[in-house]
């Protein structure tokens, strides 16, 4: 007996592979994100310095990469890339230094807890925003993670300053906006707004900064953690969160809450607390369950 070849080899479904390339871009882009603490941890310099030469050597490497690419300056691909690109560099740069602001005022764990809401937030914009429908298993993934993030920082919570905290919901917040703004304009070229959102970080840490008294050593890092880590991670990031719905992409984006000490465990031998390993293990299976159970219901549907 022959079988017939579409019998032996299913046909890809073009949106169910869009989707999981989205899926990998996004986790590879957390996972890149996740070093962001050991090296932090590795330079000597303030937040707001560290803030300022990673995001002056991410500017410049994006700048210089897209110039050569598209043999044009980045101020004229930042023009032709118009007000789309240009909110969405807004809010990613509104993210990151709300981020540095919630940490100077209030505690880790507090800004860990409420950044936990991003998903949330994403799942609700996208629905007002877009239409699109989050499902139940995602909503339940959601809330597992959120569970997993408030065990992590059991151990240290406090009940920080009300400006720290209303930052950290600031940030999130704003997070979700720009997640949702990729997925409304698909036509947005990820690249010069992901150096726009760095250039204007850099400024706004500029005034806080002393740039002056970093060492050679910190030097060298701090351009790896921007050129390579930083606008890496943004490139990855941007590109697979066109592919999948918003609520989505930030509850895949908790990896790197997952894998943040681990770095710092593996290369400084500072083990965390078992409640970071229980919590971490709790966001970990929500995000693997969510995973599959796309896979599952994705190869149904073919």
């Amino acid at each position: 007996m022959t079988l017939a070849p579409d019998s032996l080899v299913s046909r890809q479904d073009p949106a169910t592979s869009a989707a999981r390339r989205g899926t990998l871009l996004v986790a590879c882009a957390s996972v890149c994100w996740s070093t962001g603490g050991l090296f932090v941890r590795l330079v000597n310099t303030s937040s707001w310095t560290t803030t300022f030469w990673r995001s002056l050597a991410a500017t410049l490497c994006l700048g210089l990469v897209l110039s050569l690419t598209h043999r044009t300056s980045i101020v004229r691909l930042w023009r032709d890339g118009g007000r789309p690109a240009a909110t969405v560099a807004v809010f990613m740069a509104l993210t990151s230094t709300c981020f540095i602001l919630s940490l100077a005022h209030t505690s880790v764990a507090d800004t860990l807890l409420l950044m936990s809401t991003g998903p949330f937030v994403a799942g609700l914009l996208g629905w007002l925003l877009l239409g699109e429908r989050v499902p139940h298993r995602t909503w339940a993934s959601m809330c597992v993670a959120l569970a997993g993030t408030a065990v992590m920082v059991s151990g240290s919570y406090t009940r920080g300053a009300l400006t720290g905290d209303l930052l950290a919901l600031v940030m999130a917040m704003s997070f979700a906006a720009a997640i949702v703004l990729i997925r409304r304009h698909p036509e947005i070229q990820m690249g010069p707004a992901a150096a726009l959102g760095t250039a204007l970080t850099a400024l706004a840490m500029l005034p806080l900064a002393d740039p002056f008294a970093t060492s050679r050593r910190d030097l060298v890092l701090l351009t790896i953690f921007g050129a390579v880590q930083f606008s890496g991670g943004f490139l990855l990031f941007m590109g697979g969160a066109r592919l999948i719905p918003a609520a989505e992409t930030a509850l895949i984006e908790m990896l790197e809450t997952v894998l943040g000490p681990i770095w710092v465990w593996l290369v400084l031998s500072e083990r965390p607390p078992a409640t970071t390993l229980a919590g971490g293990a709790l966001i970990l299976a929500a995000l693997l369950a969510n995973t599959w159970l796309d896979l599952v219901i994705g190869s149904r549907r073919r």
